[in-house]
């Protein structure tokens, strides 16, 4: 494994880049202050655009580790500002496979947006950072998320029940994988 850290990924309607301070106001508006989109979510709802900062000043020092995976997903024809993020949350399986969460502003939700920088993230991951295996999960009671993970190759492996909380409390989370020779 050749760890990288997060590098400028473009695509045909994506770019997906760092973070930056000066994305809290729309990180805050897009997503992360919708109460909708967090509502499958580990983190809970920020009630401000200062919690929004905050979180911000604690990942964008985290890029000057090379194992730091966390890009902004910016909708190209929307110009600068993030819809939605997307980064490895864990590394599994002795370090050897992370795990990718995801989450979006609803205005983008059924429109193959995650789709695309999901399969961006999983390209870059197996090409250039060689991983062997590349894993992700969902509640069970958020089956579109399951759909993006297929659309992207990844196989459905197990419900491991009461396996995380989220903002709905206790859930049975659907897993799911792809390895590289599966592309």
């Amino acid at each position: 494994m050749n760890h990288v850290g997060a590098q400028y990924i473009e695509t045909e309607r994506l770019v997906l880049r760092r973070f930056d301070l000066s994305d809290a106001q729309a990180m805050f508006d897009n997503w992360a202050g919708d109460a909708e989109v967090t509502k499958y979510l580990t983190w809970p709802t920020h009630s401000d655009v200062s919690v929004t900062r905050k979180i911000l000043e604690e990942w964008v020092p985290q890029y000057s580790k090379d194992d730091c995976y966390r890009w902004a997903i910016v909708l190209k024809e929307n110009g600068p500002q993030p819809i939605g993020s997307i980064d490895v949350c864990h590394w599994r399986e002795n370090g050897d496979s992370p795990e990718i969460g995801y989450c979006m502003g609803s205005r983008w939700w059924h429109q193959g947006i995650m789709s695309e920088a999901l399969g961006a993230v999983i390209d870059f991951l197996f090409d250039r950072v060689g991983v062997e295996r590349i894993v992700a999960r969902h509640d069970v009671n958020n089956p579109h998320s399951g759909g993006v993970m297929r659309k992207c190759g990844m196989k459905f492996e197990e419900i491991q029940e009461k396996a995380n909380r989220n903002n709905q409390g206790e859930c049975d989370c659907a897993c799911y994988a792809i390895e590289a020779g599966d592309r």
